[in-house]
């Protein structure tokens, strides 16, 4: 696939953040409370990335309240073991109190000012144009930078310049392939531009469910491409 002249693309590195990193072997004591495997290890192509011609270069950033919906310490036992148990979660618009959803429980994660909701040292956040806060209602999760998972959609990424650069193509890497790349990919992709996620650019919280993922995501017209594809070599 050769490159276009008339992309105008912009670069969405997901959660790339202390708690979904494995601890490095220098450092035991870090947190990552939410590891996702080998999450440190896609930061060399994160960075290679961050090299190319991107008109913008969004970082997002799970940053929670304590009292988070998605916390299994939140709710009481038996039912609150993370990564096996869910509740429901009610939608937080207006008028839309009534519709429902089930959330898995996580361990606690990306707590705001934590250390463990910091971007990991080997990401050059000095590349990014902006930093965007995400999941910061206690009462809703937020996988994608978007929306919540009701679709409600967030001012924070909206009233970016992705918005208002002429951006035809979006391009999305970091953590977690099968939740925030995924959701994030999707949701680009509904509110109309070209979505692409690059592989190498990415892991799984489950590392086996990542051929399923791609079958998603090139389902709601996301784009898998290699780091090495000349649609990424020439931006």
């Amino acid at each position: 696939m050769a490159p276009s002249d008339s992309i105008r693309a912009a670069l969405i590195v997901v959660d790339m953040q202390e708690d979904f990193c494995p601890p490095t072997q220098a450092n035991i004591n870090q947190n990552g409370s939410l590891a996702v495997q080998d999450g440190r290890s896609i930061a060399p192509t994160i960075n290679h990335l961050l090299t190319k011609g991107f008109l913008t270069r969004i970082f997002t950033k799970d940053y929670h309240p304590k009292n988070h919906i998605s916390f299994a310490s939140n709710h009481p036992p038996p039912n609150n073991r993370p990564f096996t148990s869910t509740i429901t979660m009610n939608n937080p618009a207006l008028g839309k109190e009534s519709e429902t959803k089930s959330q898995k429980l996580w361990p606690e994660h990306c707590v705001a000012e934590s250390g463990g909701a910091e971007i990991i040292p080997e990401i050059n956040t000095s590349a990014a144009d902006v930093i965007v806060h995400k999941g910061m209602r206690a009462e809703v999760e937020m996988y994608s930078v978007f929306a919540d998972a009701f679709g409600n959609c967030d001012p924070g990424i909206n009233s970016h310049s992705v918005r208002g650069d002429g951006i035809t193509d979006v391009f999305v890497v970091g953590l977690a392939g099968d939740y925030c790349v995924k959701e994030t990919a999707v949701d680009a992709a509904k509110a109309g531009f070209k979505s692409w996620v690059v592989e190498e650019g990415t892991k799984c919280v489950v590392p086996d469910c990542w051929e399923g993922v791609k079958d998603e995501l090139r389902a709601a017209g996301v784009s898998l491409v290699s780091v090495h594809d000349p649609v990424v070599e020439g931006l």
